[in-house]
C-alpha cells in the first residue's frame, strides 16, 4: 500500500503479508471475486494519480474503502471477468513467446560471432573440429576469421553540436532528425527510425548529418549503446557514426561493436560520468569473416530471428490495445452483456 498501486493475483502457496500488502477478497455473493480483481485496478490507479507524494505515496485504508461498489449483477460481472481474464492469457502467452524467441536469439548470437558458419551455411563446431579454428587476441575464433579493428572496417567519426548551451532554443524545430544519446540506448542495437528531436538549418549548420545505415554508438554515460540508423540523421557529440564500407555487413559490424561493450566499459575512465572517445572506438578488435558472404549470412540469420520477434510484439501490442479498450467498455457499463447469455 506505499508506493505504486498494483493489484496482483497471488496463485502462489499460503504466505503472510508485511504491512505494505493488503489481501482483498469478495465477502460477497453479489461481487465475484475474479471480476473484484478488475475492478479495482482503475479505481487505484485513480488514487494513485491524485495521492500527494512527499517521498512514498501512501493508500490509506479510508480511501481504498472509498472505492465503489459495482452495480453490475453477478452473472455479468462473471461473464466481464471472464473475457478480461481471456485476453491476459493471451497476453501472457504472447510475452512468454517473446521470451523465448529473445533467448534463443541469444544463444544463436554468441554461437553465430563466436563459431561462424561452415560452407554448407552450418556452425562450426569447436569440439568435433577443432582444427578449423585458432587462437588470437580475442580468444578462440575460426580459422576462416580474422582480428581486424574498427577503423578498418568503417569510417568512425563523432557527431558535431557546436553550439553552448545545447538547449539554445534557435537551433531546434525544423526538419532534420537530431539523434541523442536516449533515441540510440532505447533503439536496443536495432534500426533506429524514431527521434525525439529535429535541428532547424541553423542547427544543421553545426551539427553532422550521418548516412541511412550508419552504426550510432553513445560515448558518454551509456557507453557503446548502439542503432542503425534507419535514414539520414545528425548525431550530438555525445554520439559516434560508423559508416561501414562495402563490402563489410553492417549488422555484422554492428553486433561486433555490441560484443565489444563491456571492454568498452572497462577501459573507460571511472569519473562522475564514464565516456570513451574516438581513440577508444578506432582501434577496437573486432573478428570478423574474412569472406564476406559469411558476413552477411549472421548478419541475416539475426535479422530474421529479429523480425520474429518484432511480429509477436506487434501481437501483443494489439491485445493491449483490445485489453484497455475492453476495460474502458466493461468496467464503466459503455458495453453490457446481452440478457441470458452465459460465462464462457
Amino acid at each position: 500500500m506505499d508506493g505504486d498501486f498494483n493489484v496482483v493475483r497471488w496463485d502462489g502457496p499460503e504466505a503472510l503479508l508485511n504491512q505494505r500488502v493488503c489481501k482483498v477478497t469478495s465477502s460477497s455473493s453479489d461481487l465475484d471475486g475474479r471480476f473484484l480483481y478488475w475492478w479495482l485496478q482503475p479505481h487505484l490507479e485513480r488514487i494513485h494519480r491524485r495521492t500527494p507524494q512527499t517521498t512514498v505515496k501512501h493508500l490509506s485504508v479510508g480511501e481504498f474503502f472509498r472505492i465503489p461498489r459495482p452495480a453490475f449483477p453477478v452473472e455479468e460481472q462473471r461473464v466481464f471477468a471472464s473475457v478480461l481474464d481471456a485476453v491476459d492469457e493471451a497476453i501472457a502467452k504472447t510475452e512468454a513467446v517473446i521470451a523465448k524467441l529473445r533467448q534463443v536469439r541469444a544463444g544463436l548470437l554468441h554461437d553465430l560471432l563466436t563459431r561462424g558458419l561452415d560452407e554448407n551455411g552450418h556452425l562450426r563446431d569447436p569440439i568435433a573440429h577443432p582444427e578449423q579454428f585458432k587462437d588470437s587476441p580475442l580468444g578462440r575464433i575460426p580459422k576462416a576469421w580474422k582480428v581486424t579493428t574498427l577503423e578498418e572496417l568503417a569510417d568512425v567519426d563523432r557527431g558535431k553540436f557546436a553550439h553552448r548551451p545545447r538547449n539554445e532554443p534557435r537551433f531546434y524545430g525544423g526538419h532534420h532528425p537530431f539523434v541523442q544519446t536516449g533515441d540510440i540506448t532505447a533503439a536496443k542495437g536495432e534500426v533506429l527510425n524514431d527521434f525525439t528531436q529535429t535541428l532547424n538549418d541553423d542547427g544543421a549548420a553545426i551539427s553532422r548529418e550521418f548516412p541511412t545505415g550508419t552504426i550510432a554508438i553513445t560515448i558518454a554515460a551509456n557507453i557503446a549503446d548502439t542503432a542503425i540508423l534507419g535514414r539520414s540523421m545528425f548525431l550530438t557529440d555525445s554520439v559516434v557514426g560508423a559508416v561501414v564500407r562495402n563490402p563489410h555487413c553492417v549488422r555484422f559490424v554492428e553486433l561486433g561493436i555490441r560484443r565489444a561493450k563491456d571492454r568498452l566499459k572497462a577501459g573507460a575512465p571511472q569519473t562522475a560520468q564514464m565516456n570513451i572517445n574516438l581513440q577508444d572506438l578506432r582501434p577496437l578488435k573486432i573478428s570478423v569473416p574474412i569472406e564476406f558472404e559469411e558476413q552477411h549470412q549472421i548478419g541475416a540469420i539475426y535479422d530474421t530471428h529479429t523480425l520474429a520477434i518484432r511480429k509477436e510484439e506487434a501481437i501483443l501490442g494489439k491485445l493491449e490495445v483490445v485489453k484497455s479498450g475492453l476495460m474502458t467498455d466493461l468496467l464503466t457499463g459503455r458495453v453490457r452483456v446481452p440478457k441470458g447469455m452465459e460465462t464462457p
